[in-house]
């Protein structure tokens, strides 16, 4: 297994982070962003921004789409459909068949 090299970077707002990727995301603003309440602070950050990308920010409008249609969101993966699945049923509400 080959490591690759991190490279130091400095986001818009000034923090300091090494990423090994070409990803822009800064960890520290992202951390920042996280909800403290309500279902995406259940989420990974990949999968919180895929949601989010797609305009899905509330359970009404998760409600809308099926889990193979939020499977094809980047970012999105099987891990977060339980997680997605509880807190629709809480509100009592599902995904689309």
């Amino acid at each position: 297994m080959t490591t690759s090299e991190k490279n130091l970077r400095v986001c818009n707002k000034g923090h300091k982070y090494y990423k090994s990727t070409d990803c822009p995301t800064c960890p520290t603003c992202e951390q920042e962003r996280k909800p403290e309440n309500g279902f995406l602070s259940l989420l990974s950050a990949p999968a919180r921004r895929a949601l989010e990308n797609n305009g899905i920010t509330s359970l009404e409008k998760l409600s809308t789409y099926s889990e193979k249609e939020i499977l094809k969101f980047h970012g999105m993966g099987p891990a977060s459909l339980p997680k997605l699945r509880t807190a629709l049923l809480e509100g009592g509400l599902s995904f689309k068949s």
